[in-house]
């Protein structure tokens, strides 16, 4: 009869068996050092650069630098040039509308030394009765005076930001600096002038009836002629030659404002003929 005791029975499933050590796997270091040479010998080698590989390298990199060098330079050459033409038809444009404003007032001056010298002559002779409207008409006109000014925009921008160096032709420069210069003295004459006429106003006032010139002026600021032939205030021949000396000084500065004005007529329109054939302008 057999025993139901379980503890008497063998296992069915009997625990793992311990191996021996003999006969797990032994891994010897020659196998891993192996497998190392076989992982580094995997990649290529690569040899050492020589001074010719360096050098080229340098070179290459040295004419990329310079390339780009000489592409920018010309690129602000090529925007200098540009800028230097903007500012010559500028000025261009300016000279032409001096031009004009030049010939106007030459005019004006012309017909104002015809009535400085009307007015010189009556005192002189003291031809005076007879003849007080003309007095009275040129001695108003007298004081009065057409303001020229120069049209300064491309020339005050020039100097104002130191744009004056784009102009790299040396005689456009040189034209440009010499006619401002002359500009620049006419104004002057013409402060002087101004100063002049200021000078001549207590005269005027001791010689000549203010509700007379008074109404010679209408509501445009135009001056008339007076009817018929109004008295003076002082037909004294001292003081007409006193008021004779002022008139002199004002036909002097009138003949050299006529004479100036005329010379910087001629080099306005000389330096457009210039600008304009060496820039190339139709």
């Amino acid at each position: 009869m057999e025993s139901n005791d379980p503890s008497n029975s063998a296992s069915e499933n009997p625990p793992d068996e311990m191996l021996p050590v003999s006969d797990t796997e032994t891994i010897h270091p020659n196998q891993e050092s192996k497998g190392m040479e076989v992982h580094h010998h995997s990649h290529a080698s690569h040899g050492k650069k020589n001074w010719k590989s360096y050098f080229w390298e340098f070179l290459m990199l040295f004419l990329a630098v310079f390339c780009g060098f000489l592409a920018e330079y010309q690129l602000e050459h090529v925007i200098e040039h540009n800028k230097e033409k903007q500012f010559v038809q500028s000025y261009i444009e300016d000279l032409k509308l001096d031009t004009a404003a030049i010939s106007a007032n030459l005019i004006y001056q012309k017909a104002k030394g015809k009535q400085l010298d009307s007015l010189m002559h009556y005192f002189e002779m003291q031809n005076i009765k007879g003849n007080e409207s003309d007095l009275y008409y040129f001695a108003r006109l007298m004081v009065r005076a057409r303001r020229f000014q120069n049209s300064d925009r491309t020339i005050t921008q020039l100097k104002n930001s130191g744009a004056l160096r784009l102009i790299r032709n040396e005689a456009a420069a040189d034209s440009i600096i010499v006619y401002q210069k002359l500009v620049e003295m006419i104004l002057g004459n013409i402060a002087d002038e101004r100063e002049e006429r200021k000078s001549v106003d207590p005269l005027l006032a001791s010689i000549f009836n203010p509700y007379v010139f008074d109404k010679m002026l209408d509501s445009t600021n135009l001056i008339h002629r007076p009817p018929g032939n109004p008295l003076l205030r002082s037909y004294d021949a001292s003081v007409h030659q006193d008021l004779a000396y002022l008139i002199h000084l004002i036909k002097g500065s009138n003949v050299i404002l006529t004479t100036r004005l005329t010379k910087l007529h001629v080099r306005a329109t000389n330096i457009i003929a210039f600008l304009e054939k060496e820039y190339h302008f139709s």
